[in-house]
C-alpha cells in the first residue's frame, strides 16, 4: 500500500476527512484531496507528514517518510496494526488551533488552522477516556468564566457527538464563539451561564446555537 492509499484508509479509520486534515495541518480545504487523487504534491512536507502520523497514529514510513529517518522512536513504532500503522505510538499531538472562544461578549470564529500542538501521553487520554482524533485545543478571551477560566488560557475541547449533559462547553452562536456553562432547562430550552456572576445568563433555544464541544482540560499560567 503507497502513502497516498495508506493515508486515506487511516483518514477513514478515524472518521476524518481530508479537508479537515487539511485544515489541521495548517495547509487550504482542497490540498490532501489534491495529494491523493492528483499526485500534487509528490510527497507530503516532512512537517506535514510528521503531524498527519501523530494525528492517526501511524508511522511516518507508512507516509513516505525514509526508513530510519521517522520522527517515531522505535520503541513508539514497534507495534503495528493490521493497516500497517503504529498503534503502539505513546505521545498524541493535539492540534492548537487558531481560534479563539469568547468568556465575554463573544469571538467571530476564525478559519480553523492548527499553527502548533500539545502533546499528550496515550496512556493519559486513555485514563480520561479521550480519543485525540476528537480533540483540539482553543485559547480564551474575555472574563466571564473567571476564575474558572481566564483570559489567555488554552482549553482542550472533545469534539465527539456525544448525549447531552450539563458542563463547560464551547458552543457557537450566531457567528460567535463562546466557552461557557451549559445547562438544561428541558423542552428544548438552555442556559448558557457564566461563572463570572457580572454576566447574566444567556437564554437559547436547541435551534440557536450550536455545541462544538465539551472542555476537558484547561492550560494556563499561574
Amino acid at each position: 500500500m503507497d502513502a497516498r492509499e495508506t493515508l486515506l484508509e487511516a483518514a477513514r479509520a478515524r472518521g476524518e476527512s481530508l479537508a479537515a486534515l487539511s485544515r489541521m495541518i495548517g495547509r487550504n480545504g482542497t490540498y490532501l484531496q489534491q495529494y491523493v487523487t492528483k499526485g500534487s504534491p509528490k510527497k507530503l512536507e516532512e512537517e506535514d507528514r510528521r503531524k498527519l502520523a501523530t494525528f492517526l497514529g501511524i508511522s511516518e514510513s507508512d507516509l513516505g517518510a525514509p526508513q530510519g529517518n521517522s520522527y517515531e522512536s522505535p520503541k513508539a513504532s514497534s507495534g503495528s496494526s493490521p493497516r500497517g500503522g503504529s498503534r503502539g505510538a505513546e505521545w498524541v499531538d493535539v492540534p492548537r488551533l487558531a481560534v479563539d472562544a469568547s468568556a465575554g461578549p463573544g469571538a467571530t470564529a476564525a478559519g480553523e488552522q492548527a499553527f502548533d500542538a500539545f502533546r499528550f501521553s496515550r496512556r493519559w487520554l486513555a485514563e480520561h477516556g479521550l480519543d485525540g482524533a476528537h480533540l483540539s485545543s482553543i485559547r480564551v478571551v474575555g472574563d466571564s468564566m473567571e476564575p474558572l477560566l481566564h483570559e489567555g488560557d488554552e482549553v482542550l475541547v472533545d469534539r465527539r457527538e456525544q448525549p447531552f449533559r450539563d458542563g463547560v462547553h464551547v458552543v457557537r452562536l450566531d457567528d460567535s464563539l463562546l466557552v461557557k456553562r451549559v445547562a438544561s432547562r428541558g423542552a428544548g430550552q438552555f442556559s448558557l451561564l457564566s461563572q463570572n456572576l457580572a454576566y447574566p445568563p444567556i437564554q437559547v433555544s436547541a435551534g440557536e446555537f450550536a455545541i462544538v464541544g465539551r472542555v476537558v482540560w484547561k492550560s494556563g499560567r499561574v
